[in-house]
């Protein structure tokens, strides 16, 4: 029988409670009880084939706890006048909550509300808009509004999240907890004390006021009688040091597989540097980079001409090394498969680069392919450093 039960009824509730607009209204105070139910019951024919299980379910349904049953007075030809259900109300909040077994949780919502209330009344908005989450967070919470509070006193410390002396404020779960933390400042903290171009869970520190990791390079010189080979044969350096430091290099190789950063030849006048995938604005500030020649070496894939294309933004005249078709085809054997590639349009590529990208992005060679760049053999890598390394009769480099 399709007609009208618990699971029904709780089922609507629970669906309620899921969208979170139970726990909700405790923050905003509306009240759309009482709730008015579906209820659908037997047909007069049903009443008469099954009239043993429409008395029972009848019977069922008014003996339910938190819920109230109205009933109309159905006229049978056969069977008389009987009362059976016509409508199913839930009078209040309370009534819904203990119908799913929720009343706990609603109790620990509405701690969590109070000392939220108490702590920061600008976060009351994101809890009505999150309770359910809020409730996930609820072991935690006490020392999110901690953290808040401390920043709201101390704005834009200026040091690093490790240094924050708070009881349960560490900075492990300062990182587990950027995320949340960032909604939660957001609202908490004024607009003058949110750096608003940082943004993104990554930029946590800029966005409010605390102190950055040093951004790190590592560079290798290529040729012995640079400068910079004194120092050492593998040198990682923060980018402001390295943006004071002359290396002689006349060009630069970047390179995003370690292993070949490592094994790269002699090249004169050279230096190596391990690329940073996504992410080459830490190199714009360095004056000596835009003087020297760059070759960016990538996988030849949709995300390889991704970064020499972001790479090109900072550094327009870089060059790309080993990135064309007759490489691709001259290691057919070795092409693998791409998992997650790029489709979107790369303004800064030549058309050589384009044709190649567009190829491989519409999938015109091989479903999905690629070719990674410690897939091609080093003789053919020595060649083509040769070839773009070469120096002229002046010394300077073609």
């Amino acid at each position: 029988m399709s007609w009208t039960s618990l699971a029904d009824i709780r089922a609507h509730v629970a669906r309620h409670f899921a969208r979170g607009a139970l726990l909700s209204a405790m923050v905003t105070g509306r009240s759309d009880f009482p709730w008015r139910l579906p209820c659908k019951g037997p047909s007069s024919r049903e009443i008469g084939e099954h009239f043993d299980a429409v008395r029972a379910w009848a019977a069922n349904l008014r003996a339910l706890p938190h819920v109230r049953v109205v009933m109309r007075t159905v006229r049978h030809r056969t069977l008389g006048t009987n009362a059976l259900p016509a409508e199913i109300w839930i009078d209040s909040r309370k009534d819904a909550l203990a119908l799913i077994g929720k009343t706990p949780d609603a109790d620990e919502f509405a701690k969590l509300l109070a000392a939220t209330e108490e702590a920061c009344p600008a976060l009351l908005d994101w809890l009505a808009r999150h309770p359910l989450r809020t409730l996930e967070l609820a072991p935690s919470w006490g020392r999110l509004l901690a953290v808040i509070a401390w920043i709201r006193e101390h704005p834009r410390p200026d040091i690093y999240l490790r240094q924050m002396d708070l009881p349960g404020g560490d900075s492990k779960f300062l990182e587990a907890h950027r995320g949340v933390l960032a909604e939660l400042l957001d609202r908490a903290l004024p607009d003058p004390l949110r750096a608003s171009a940082a943004t993104g869970v990554a930029a946590f520190a800029a966005r409010y006021g605390f102190r950055e990791k040093p951004v790190r390079v590592r560079l290798r010189p290529l040729d012995e009688g640079l400068p910079l080979a004194a120092i050492g044969a593998d040198i990682t350096l923060d980018a402001p040091s390295l943006a004071r430091l002359d290396p002689g290099a006349r060009q630069v190789i970047i390179t995003e597989n370690e292993v070949n950063f490592l094994a790269l030849p002699k090249v004169p006048g050279a230096i190596a540097l391990f690329g940073a995938g996504y992410g080459f604005s830490m190199l714009k500030d360095i004056p000596w980079l835009a003087h020297a020649r760059l070759h960016y070496w990538g996988d030849i894939d949709t995300h390889g001409f991704a970064i020499l294309d972001q790479l090109r933004a900072v550094f327009p005249k870089a060059e790309s090394l080993l990135m064309d078709r007759a490489t691709l085809f001259a290691f057919e054997y070795q092409w693998g498969h791409e998992d997650r590639p790029t489709a979107r349009d790369l303004a800064r590529l030549t058309p050589e680069e384009r044709a190649l990208y567009d190829a491989l992005r519409d999938n015109r060679i091989r479903p999905q392919l690629r070719l990674e760049q410690e897939r091609i053999g080093f003789r053919w890598v020595e060649q083509a450093l040769a070839r773009a390394t070469d120096p002229g009769p002046s010394g300077a480099l073609r």
